[in-house]
């Protein structure tokens, strides 16, 4: 555990875990439990959590599953109150996860993404940077970044306009992600020629990460 790190009451750290620097706990959070996976067997694995996180209460966050895997926490995350991620799940920095979002195994969230409350995001599925889920929405699919999403079953409504704004993106920025919005959606293009076109036509550092999440998708990505 790193330095000027806060415990409130009631908080319990198990083996294998760290913490960096300036870490919040809050009362009732369990960190480091065993995987809630039938295939976990003893063995050492681990959870690692960054720096200036804020975790609320009532949270849980499991170990890895496979021996000397891990579950991965980056820094300056803010988790609300009474959700779980699972085992060898891997979230990045600065991202929002709020109260009773559910994580399971194997889930990849990118920086900056905000995780709505009552959220249940399927295993392995990931979410893209600066993407936003609305809340109570089931992620049983990749979700790209940069973009708006909602829906019993997730499904893209737009782009996180707010979230960009916030993270400091000018008009002309959102103007170029909009544009690849309705290339990647409404063009009625394939897929692969809409990523091309897309790739060809406006080729800015948020396009090209677009691209590329989309390339590396193994669930596939939601629809509109």
């Amino acid at each position: 555990m790193g330095a000027e790190c806060a415990l409130e009451p009631y908080v319990y750290i198990k083996r294998w875990t760290s913490l960096g620097e300036r870490n919040r706990i809050s009362a009732g959070t369990v960190l480091g439990t065993d995987p809630l996976d039938k295939a976990f067997t003893g063995e050492r694995s681990y959870l690692r959590i960054g720096n200036g996180n804020r975790i609320r209460e009532h949270f849980t966050i499991s170990r890895g599953t496979a021996p000397e895997s891990a579950t991965e926490i980056g820094d300056e995350n803010y988790i609300m109150t009474s959700g779980h991620i699972a085992h060898n799940c891997r979230v990045g920095n600065r991202t929002v996860i709020a109260s009773c979002a559910l994580l399971a195994g194997y889930v990849e969230v990118e920086d900056q993404a905000f995780i709505s409350g009552g959220v249940a995001v399927h295993q392995y599925s990931r979410i893209g940077r600066l993407a936003m889920i609305a809340g109570m929405t089931r992620v049983n699919s990749d979700v790209p970044p940069f973009f708006l999403y909602a829906g019993g079953y997730v499904a893209a409504k737009g782009l996180n306009v707010v979230g960009l704004r916030r993270a400091g993106y000018q008009a002309s920025d959102v103007a170029v992600l909009k544009r690849a919005y309705r290339i990647l959606y409404r063009s009625g293009l394939k897929l692969a020629e809409a990523l091309q076109r897309i790739e060809t036509e406006i080729p800015t550092p948020e396009t090209l990460h677009l691209v590329s999440f989309i390339r590396r998708s193994e669930r596939g990505i939601c629809r509109e």
